[in-house]
């Protein structure tokens, strides 16, 4: 059985709360689990202590038999160093413009340079 420590979600029309639990990865998002670790209260400030609880020991254990968190519980974990801090792309190379586009800025960046030289020089 393959496990995941995710989100489910929880709380009322645009006001989300979640709980972090240990689950099946077969189950639905909100359907069966196995144990909850934690919540998260995304709708407190981030200094609030009640924003993230997490049960640390429980979460170690999970860990260690094998379970694997998603990205945004990764993160959770990395944050309460729980468990090491996921690396993130900064840019993604999806959105970059293609090579006729970049050529296209890089020519125009050179017009308006000489554009700017040209009434200094005078």
């Amino acid at each position: 059985m393959s496990v995941k420590i995710r989100l489910t979600r929880g709380g009322a029309k645009k006001r989300p709360f979640y709980s972090i639990v240990i689950a099946d990865t077969r189950s639905p998002r909100d359907g069966r689990f196995v144990e909850k670790v934690g919540t998260y209260n995304p709708m407190l400030a981030k200094d609030h202590p009640e924003r993230l609880v997490l049960k640390a020991d429980r979460i170690k254990h999970w860990l260690s038999v094998g379970a694997q968190p998603t990205e945004r519980v990764a993160k959770f974990l990395g944050q309460a160093e729980l468990a090491p801090m996921p690396k993130y792309r900064e840019t993604p190379s999806k959105s970059a413009p293609k090579a006729k586009a970049q050529e296209r800025a890089k020519a125009a960046a050179e017009a308006a340079a000489k554009a700017a030289e040209a009434p200094a020089e005078a």
